[in-house]
């Protein structure tokens, strides 16, 4: 079917026979951009019921597109490339039309906030209990035990709406914050519980920020039967966290067995991972 029989489309579109709708609309978001254009038009209509189609078409080609860029993203992905950016891919490709600008403009509040908040700060012990203090009890962002393995913890958007996350998304959104007003926040990829550092201190997002001894950190670690070692307290690179965040989402749909899903992590993890020539 030629894209450029707009007249033929919309009385398809029109048809109260839900399959050819159905055909109509497929055939329509595999065209892709040649489609765009006359699209947009489409969704203009008056016609209500074809614009709705229409609508639906489009919202189905952005949904494509996000995973197809976030996968492409995932073969080029390196160590010091841009995190955050990824987890705002991520969300997109897993949470059909959904828009996150307001959410973005909202953490570009919080670094402001927190920027005035920890100016005075002169030691690394303050920054790191003001902004444990700015989160947890200003922003009330907290692990969520009740709930813990649920995809929303995993995905950036949902822990900012919902205030509760795990440790490597609560982590995240420290780093993020922090960043904005000039801290420094690294990520620790600590085995059973992702943690943070700033400066020579370690803390822990998922607990409200509390600040952790060497002792902590080895009783972290005793819980697995795994010995501390000096690697385990190395700053993660933006790739290892990637990789854990969608590791995290593995074990989400693995338990769910959403098959579908678990297949397009799996594909995203082994991009991540693969070796390069």
């Amino acid at each position: 079917m030629m894209i450029g029989q707009k007249d033929a489309i919309v009385r398809l579109l029109r048809d109260n026979d839900p399959e050819t709708v159905k055909l109509v609309k497929e055939q329509l978001a595999a065209a892709g951009d040649e489609a765009f254009g006359t699209l947009v038009s489409m969704a203009a209509m008056e016609d209500e019921k074809v614009s709705r189609h229409v609508r639906e078409v489009l919202d189905l080609i952005a949904d494509r597109e996000a995973e197809d860029e976030f996968s492409l993203l995932c073969h080029f992905f390196g160590d010091h490339h841009d995190l955050e950016r990824a987890n705002w891919m991520l969300a997109r490709a897993l949470t059909p039309g959904a828009d996150f600008k307001a959410l973005e403009i909202k953490v570009n509040s919080w670094g402001r906030q927190f920027l005035i908040k920890s100016s005075g700060a002169i030691s690394s012990r303050e920054r790191v209990m003001q902004l444990a203090d700015f989160m947890s009890s200003e922003l009330a962002f907290r692990g969520n035990t009740e709930d813990y393995y649920s995809e929303r913890n995993c995905l950036l958007p949902s822990v900012i709406e919902s205030r509760m996350g795990i440790p490597i998304t609560l982590t995240l959104l420290y780093m993020m914050v922090a960043a904005r007003a000039g801290m420094c926040v690294e990520g620790i990829n600590l085995p059973g519980h992702f943690i943070a550092r700033h400066g020579e201190l370690y803390f822990d997002p998922f607990h409200r920020g509390r600040i952790l001894t060497k002792t902590d950190c080895m009783a972290i670690m005793a819980k697995q039967n795994l010995s501390l070692q000096k690697s385990h307290l190395a700053d993660a690179t933006a790739r290892q966290i990637l990789v854990r965040v969608l590791a995290n989402l593995l074990y989400v749909y693995d338990l769910k067995r959403e098959r579908e899903s678990h297949a397009r992590v799996n594909a995203w993890i082994r991009a991540l991972t693969a070796e390069t020539c």
